[in-house]
Parts: C-alpha cells; structure tokens; sequence
C-alpha cells in the first residue's frame, strides 16, 4: 500500500460537532458523510425519537445537553465543555450533508496548514428541493468553522423569546477582542443543505424564526455581522418594504434560481415568504 496511500487516508484534525433535538430521520445520514474527520461529536437535548442510538450506532461520541434556561446556549455550550480534540470545530447541522468534494477541500487546506491564517471559515449550504441540489439561487452562507480559540457566540437579549430555545439564532460567531484584525475565510466547496425535506416541520421552523427575528429587530439587539457589507446589507434590509422582493430577485434572477426551474422558482418563493412573514410580525406590535 505504501506511505503514500496512508497519508491520502489521514483523517482531518477537526472535531466536528452535530447539535440535534429529534433527528432520528437525518442523523444517520449525517454522521455517514463525516468519517474524514478526527473527532465527530453529537450533542443530542434528550430526543424521543432514538436519535441519540442512532448517531452512536453510526459512529459518532454522543453527549446529553439540558439546557438551563440561560447563556450559554447550545452552541457555545460545546465549545466551553466538550472534551474537543482540536482547535477547529466544524458546526453541522443534523439536516446537512458533507460532500465529498467539501471534505478533499478541506483535507488539502489543513495537510498544507493553511487554515492558521483565519479565525474562521465561511461554508455555503447548497440547498435540496424536493430531491434535487439547487445548483443557483441564494445559498446559507455561515461561519459554520471556527478556531474555537479565536472566536464564540455572543450572548444576547432573547432568553424570552420561546421562539428559539436552547440555540443560537440566526446570528454568526464573533472575533474575540483579542483576536480583532484576524482575517475571515470561505471554503468553496459546499455541503448540502435538506432543510425543505420535512414539509411540516420547516413551516413550524419557519413561523419560530420569522417570530425571533422579527424581535431581534424590535429590541435592535443584533450582534453585529463580521463581514461589513453583510452588515450594511442586513441592516438596510431587516425594516425595508422591500425585503421579499429583493430576496426573491436576488435568488431568482440575481443568483440565476431560474435556471434551476419549477424548484429554483418555488425556493425563491420560500424565502419571499419569509421575509414578508417577518415583516408582518414587526407591523402586528
């Protein structure tokens, strides 16, 4: 077999962290996609469904969380006291799948040392629709790969919004005081994104995000996004009429959804829906 062929089967030196609530119809799916990394660890909030068997039946280190009803939440919570392996941690979500060609990006970035020089990665999460990856359209773009060293979530003022519970929202990790200036990357690559699988269940998702975010905006209390034209975008946008138009232009035409089809159409619609869903919950208080 020889030196070479062992080193091409190095595992990545990453700890990789999968945070779930009754997922028992995408772990095994999940955790099957992560075996290139070093250490792979579910952190399951007591599921009903078996998701915790299934994640250690696939291979996975599987640890209990209870939330205490304060900060930190989940997130964070891993980071402060998991027993991690690595600097690195890679956040999945239970309804993603890692591609392969996300894991060959990722494994030559760490065998040439090359994420040393960020404080975190930026991943995008190509979106399926009913069965087929979205090749255009908006994609989630998030700082899901973080020296956890160098950066954290960062409390905010929502413990009394049931909206969201034990995890943080929908608000990226920020750069420790004493790491500010430390350079942001992305990784090209994507992993894939099942989040419209579960009819039911994005639409009760849908509803609790659209609700939280809606009074993130009502108390303007937003931690601040790391990319600036981020932020400048988000902060025009949050209050803007415009919003749902601009989500469903720039997916549909902007990002080239249409070329996508009847699916790329119908996810630009979703995210129209959601901003308008967001907007109607600012006007009702």
């Amino acid at each position: 077999m020889g030196l070479a062929r062992e080193k091409s089967e190095e595992k990545i030196p990453v700890s990789v962290v999968v945070t779930t609530k009754d997922e028992a119809a995408n772990i095994g799916r999940c955790v099957a996609a992560l075996s290139d990394f070093e250490q792979v660890v579910v952190v399951d909030s007591h599921s009903g469904d078996g998701t915790a068997d299934l994640a250690q039946e696939a291979g996975a280190e599987v640890v209990l969380y209870e939330w205490d009803g304060q900060y930190p939440k989940k997130r964070q919570w891993c980071l402060d006291k998991l027993s991690l392996r690595h600097a690195w941690v890679f956040f999945v979500d239970a309804d993603e799948v890692v591609t392969p060609a996300l894991v060959a990006e990722l494994r030559e970035l760490f065998r040439r040392r090359r994420q040393a020089a960020y404080a975190g990665l930026f991943v995008r999460g190509q979106y399926v629709w009913n069965g087929k990856a979205l090749r255009f359209g908006m994609v989630n773009n998030k700082l899901a790969l973080i020296d956890r060293r160098k950066m954290f979530f960062p409390p905010v003022d929502d413990l009394d919004i049931a909206a969201m519970g034990e995890i943080e929202g929908h608000y990226q990790p920020i750069v420790r005081k004493a790491f500010l200036g430390e350079r942001l990357g992305q990784v090209e690559a994507p992993l894939l994104h099942y989040a419209y699988e579960d009819g039911e269940r994005w639409v009760g998702r849908h509803a609790r995000y659209a609700h939280w975010e809606a009074e993130m905006t009502r108390r303007g209390v937003w931690p601040k996004d790391p990319v600036e034209w981020r932020e400048n975008a988000k902060v025009f946008l949050r209050t803007s009429p415009l919003r749902p138009y601009a989500m469903f232009a720039y997916s549909f035409v902007w990002k080239g959804g249409a070329l996508d089809g009847a699916p790329g159409l119908a996810f630009a619609k979703s995210r129209f829906d959601y901003a308008r869903d967001v907007l109607r919950d600012l006007a009702n208080k």
